[in-house]
């Protein structure tokens, strides 16, 4: 078996603004990197569906969801904070990048891949239950484990989060939740 590599184009159509440091130009970066190593023939290449309204509401309440649909702006982009922004794509790219989390998760235990990747965006560490954060909107790692423990049977799940900034989202969702696990690997002091 080979590693799952998932993604979708509507990932690389998600766009904060020209100068904004979570860019397309991530996923660009991705693809190059495996095309000059030789490494993109190693993997499995899969398309990421788009997460179920149903699959985003085990970790997010409905009018989260919702709430995170409206803000979608029809032209343009809107912040929701800060950080975080929306374009007329970022809907779909978001609902690709939690259903990239589905998928691996589907495939690394339904035996059909030994491991995966999801190179999608936007990331989704620093998104709470009810707030988007640090350019996340859904949180697609926890959208994951959850479907692992609850449409897998699944009783535990450890959640490794190496990144500069600590998974503040994940941490948050998962803090009174026994059956998950969660180590942070970060700069500190940083953001959040």
């Amino acid at each position: 078996m080979a590693t799952a590599f998932i993604t979708h184009a509507d990932c690389a159509r998600h766009d904060m603004g020209r100068h904004h440091p979570e860019s397309p130009a991530r996923l660009a970066a991705i693809e190059d990197h495996l095309m000059s190593s030789g490494l993109a023939g190693l993997l499995e290449r899969h398309d990421a569906p788009a997460a179920k309204v149903s699959e985003l509401a085990r970790v997010h309440p409905l009018e989260y969801i919702e709430a995170i649909r409206e803000a979608s702006p029809r032209s343009g982009i809107v912040h929701l904070d800060p950080d975080t922004a929306m374009c007329p794509h970022t809907w779909d790219a978001a609902l690709r990048a939690a259903g990239a989390a589905v998928l691996a998760t589907d495939l690394v235990i339904g035996g059909r891949a030994d491991s995966a990747f999801c190179a999608v965006r936007p990331p989704g560490h620093h998104a709470t239950r009810t707030r988007a954060m640090g350019f996340c909107l859904f949180n697609n790692v926890a959208v994951g484990a959850k479907h692992a423990l609850e449409q897998h049977g699944v009783e535990r799940v450890a959640i490794i989060d190496f990144d500069v900034h600590h998974g503040n989202g994940t941490e948050d969702i998962f803090s009174d939740d026994e059956r998950v696990v969660m180590a942070s690997i970060f700069q500190h002091p940083f953001y959040p």
